[in-house]
């Protein structure tokens, strides 16, 4: 056999240049080889390769491959470990949760603007309330909502108190929000310091449909639901509240604990109950200004930095 017998070479191999092919015919290979699965193309030709002869042959099969052979790979290995991707249609996407709020403002806005336009005859108007409204819903939800996670967002009830006791700064007096008292779970949702003294106010949102009565001014109900353990609670966080603050400061200072109610009609003004002041949400302002002062404005300022130390912020920023 000589140099070039099974020798697989290209087209553009030197011993291919030289040697002269007598007879080539594609070759064919068993189904189910690798050669078959990767898609090889190859010529197998008989030749004179001019070299001496061996064994008394003078013509060796040379194998001429038309295309490179790539890399044999195992048959079981998978194409792509790539799940497939499939394209995201418009429909779709307005699917998601995340994009059904704005789903509804726009046909909202739409509606309005189409409906105006009808009623005036105008497509300009009807365009004009189209984005007015969708300003407005715009702005009301971003006043709403909040980017803060849900664990650490202040209720509906305790924003509106936060507005009507902002709006008493301007009088000289000043605000924690949610302050927890150490060593517990409890948590102080307004502490107010001012003028007229120092409050603790604890807003709730109860459920409007559940009437709010009291007995003989020493239970309160929502319903057939007795609140003492929330009034035994608001009047134990002000007291503990005190004890803290008169102890940074070396002297005696009270707290007034109070329930802010939200929902349901409160049939009276201002009730003590248990020692705390059970009255309606719209009413903390009055409730905090319609006392006589006692506070100078230094004693507020060094109040409220000692309830500032004492009283840990029960949410701290990250």
């Amino acid at each position: 056999m000589n140099a070039g017998h099974g020798r697989k070479i290209s087209r553009d191999d030197a011993l291919y240049q030289h040697a002269r092919i007598s007879k080539c015919w594609p070759q064919k290979y068993e189904p189910g080889s690798t050669r078959q699965q990767l898609g090889a193309s190859t010529t197998v030709c008989y030749v004179d390769s001019r070299l001496a002869p061996e064994e008394g042959h003078d013509a060796s099969p040379i194998w001429v491959s038309d295309r490179e052979e790539r890399p044999p790979t195992r048959p079981d290995t998978p194409a792509s470990t790539y799940a497939p991707v499939e394209r995201a249609s418009l429909r779709s996407t307005l699917q998601q949760p995340r994009y059904q709020d704005l789903v509804r403002r726009a046909a909202v806005s739409v509606a309005v603007g189409i409906v105006t336009g009808l009623l005036f005859g105008s497509v300009r108007t009807g365009l004009v309330f189209l984005v007015l409204t969708a300003i407005g819903l715009t702005v009301y939800r971003a006043r709403t909502t909040s980017s803060v996670p849900a664990w650490r967002r202040p209720s509906v009830a305790e924003r509106r108190t936060e507005a009507q006791l902002k709006k008493l700064e301007r009088g000289g007096y000043r605000t924690l929000h949610a302050r927890s008292i150490p060593g517990s779970d409890a948590q102080i949702d307004h502490l107010v310091v001012g003028p007229t003294g120092v409050y603790a106010v604890d807003s709730e949102k109860w459920d409007r449909r559940l009437p709010v009565r009291v007995q003989s001014h020493r239970k309160l109900f929502h319903g057939p639901f007795n609140q003492k353990p929330r009034l035994d609670e608001a009047r134990w966080e002000a007291t503990q509240a005190g004890d803290l603050i008169s102890k940074a400061l070396g002297r005696e200072i009270t707290v007034v604990p109070s329930l802010a109610i939200y929902g349901p009609a409160i049939p009276w003004r201002i009730l003590n109950i248990r020692e705390v002041d059970v009255f309606s949400g719209s009413m903390v302002r009055k409730w905090i200004t319609k006392r006589e002062k006692s506070l100078t404005p230094s004693e507020v300022d060094s109040i409220f930095k000692a309830a500032e130390n004492v009283l840990p912020s029960r949410y701290s920023e990250v």
